[in-house]
């Protein structure tokens, strides 16, 4: 009988798939963006504060940071799986970085939307 201790890991092809569509939704963000930037002959503070209000791209610019924060996410808790061993300081560990994502996720909602 296998005896699993539970300390929060995942086993599967469910974080694997997760990290390959956030990467994939980064890359589709990163690629729009460099070419509108591409498109425009010059770059100043009116051409940034034309891209930013519209309801797409805010749109769009928050499912990007949601999936760099997941991205993160399983990446930061799969290497202190792998290298941190006692588990109390595991659970501190993700417990810190879990409140600092959600921070920064409120801090984008604020910042994208606070305009």
């Amino acid at each position: 009988m296998v005896n699993r201790v539970v300390t929060g890991a995942h086993y599967g092809l469910r974080d694997w798939l997760i990290q390959r569509i956030t990467t994939v939704v980064m890359v589709v963000y990163l690629l729009s963006l460099a070419v509108y930037l591409l498109m425009q002959s010059y770059l100043d503070y009116d051409v940034w504060t034309a891209l930013f209000p519209n309801l797409i791209v805010r749109t769009f610019s928050l499912l990007f940071l949601l999936s760099l924060f997941y991205h993160a996410w399983v990446g930061i808790r799969d290497i202190v799986m792998d290298y941190v061993k006692p588990a109390s300081v595991r659970l501190v560990i993700h417990v810190l970085v879990i409140l600092a994502l959600l921070l920064y996720t409120i801090w984008s909602v604020q910042i994208l939307w606070g305009m």
